[in-house]
């Protein structure tokens, strides 16, 4: 064992005449812990929403969606658009679907503006987990009208139940009269409610089968867009660039991280955010190591001088203090580390901590730990307890021998 090392380890160690170094040796490694510990189940909270977010939105949207500008948001040619898109290899899915923005109301007292799409069979095997009630066939219906699954928020607000006929008017495929454009209006009976986890998709949305959409909006036989599903998610601006590149104008291809930039940069911010002020809380205790050291430095000056007329080098007891500090940063950057991750799993795995669901798009904090983060909370404790033991061991390491055995 280096000679440096037993020398802090000794230190360390309790001795009756040391009582109190040690208490405020204690009161340090538990500062680094509670910091290290908040660290790890703050940021672990934050890349659990970022996760819950980003699963739930590529539950629900395509990963990149295929439109045309021209004479209105219709994609005409969307059979060669389909079959261009599905010869890159990572695309794996390519179908249309319309979207539009319309009213529905059950009776004339609550009307409410909602999203609407129109989407096919293969759109609803992918859904199909978020079904909460009723079904998916928009076509067997008892009433004989087009079947609509709606959002389980959405469902309540308007009281309505698998089996219930709902009103729908839209503005788009409006018919010109006398009287002036007459907005389409059509019954819909309830065959299902979703939960996709997201508060705006359940409380404002709802789906129709896409022959249903394309004649409600009167699109005939062209649809809004072209979804695409692409074998990595996080490359689809990569494939959209490449695609948009082949297809030309009048196409824009626009991958899910563009359409919800702001969402993710707001979420990274603000993770950021939190971990600056938590590290701040590491800093403080790294304050208490550096008290510790000058403490130690001190009480130990006779020694030390012994130390150096024995031989020893002002190199040497600069390693021994250095030692001695980043010793009990290390300890108390493992004991937050051990208690981070189990709080977290405890929150994660008993659901400790609800939210309520019509104020936040989750209903649970979700915890989600990476090693990355993992790696820069200790590296940067560690860090920062290594600093500041740079001025006590610095002031150690300047003693003179004879100055410090006639200390007094």
């Amino acid at each position: 064992m280096p000679l440096e090392l037993y020398v802090a380890l000794r230190y360390l160690s309790a001795r009756s005449s040391s009582r109190f170094l040690n208490l405020i040796t204690i009161i340090a490694i538990g500062g680094i812990c509670v910091g290290v510990m908040a660290l790890i189940v703050v940021i672990g909270v934050m890349s659990g929403l970022q996760k819950e977010v980003r699963d739930s939105i590529l539950g629900t949207n395509p990963h990149i969606m295929v439109i045309a500008f021209g004479e209105g948001l219709r994609l005409d040619d969307w059979e060669s658009v389909a079959a261009t898109a599905r010869e890159h290899p990572e695309v794996t899915m390519a179908e249309p679907f319309v979207y539009t923005e319309a009213l529905v109301f059950q009776d004339a007292d609550y009307q409410q503006g909602f999203v609407l799409r129109g989407i096919t069979d293969s759109t609803i095997e992918r859904l199909h987990e978020q079904l909460t009630a009723g079904s998916w066939d928009f076509d067997s219906t008892a009433s004989g009208l087009p079947g609509i699954v709606l959002g389980f928020r959405m469902a309540n607000r308007l009281l309505v139940y698998p089996g219930d006929t709902i009103s729908i008017v839209s503005g788009e495929g409006s018919e010109l009269t006398p009287a002036g454009f007459i907005p389409k209006f059509k019954k819909f009976e309830v065959v299902g409610l979703f939960r996709s986890g997201m508060f705006e998709y359940d409380n404002q949305m709802g789906y129709i089968s896409l022959g249903a959409a394309q004649n409600l909006v009167g699109l005939d036989s062209a649809v809004t867009a072209l979804a695409l599903l692409v074998r990595e998610p996080w490359r689809a601006d990569e494939v959209a660039d490449r695609l948009e590149a082949r297809l030309g104008h009048p196409y824009t291809l626009r991958d899910w991280k563009s359409m919800n930039e702001g969402l993710f940069n707001a979420l990274k911010l603000e993770k950021m955010g939190m971990a600056l002020v938590l590290f701040l809380i590491v800093l403080v205790a790294a304050f208490n190591i550096v008290s510790t050291l000058v403490m130690v430095v001190t009480d130990k000056t006779r020694e030390i001088g012994i130390l150096r007329s024995m031989g020893m080098t002002s190199r040497q007891i600069l390693n021994t203090f250095m030692l001695q500090g980043t010793i009990i940063g290390a300890a108390g950057t493992a004991l937050g580390l051990l208690g981070g991750l189990a709080l977290s799993w405890a929150i994660d795995y008993f659901g400790l901590i609800s939210l309520p669901g019509d104020v936040y798009i989750i209903s649970r904090i979700p915890i989600t730990i990476g090693a990355l983060d993992l790696g820069l909370i200790i590296a940067g404790s560690v860090l920062i307890a290594f600093v500041a033991t740079i001025y006590p061991s610095l002031q150690a390491a300047r003693l003179l021998p004879v100055e410090a055995i006639r200390h007094e």
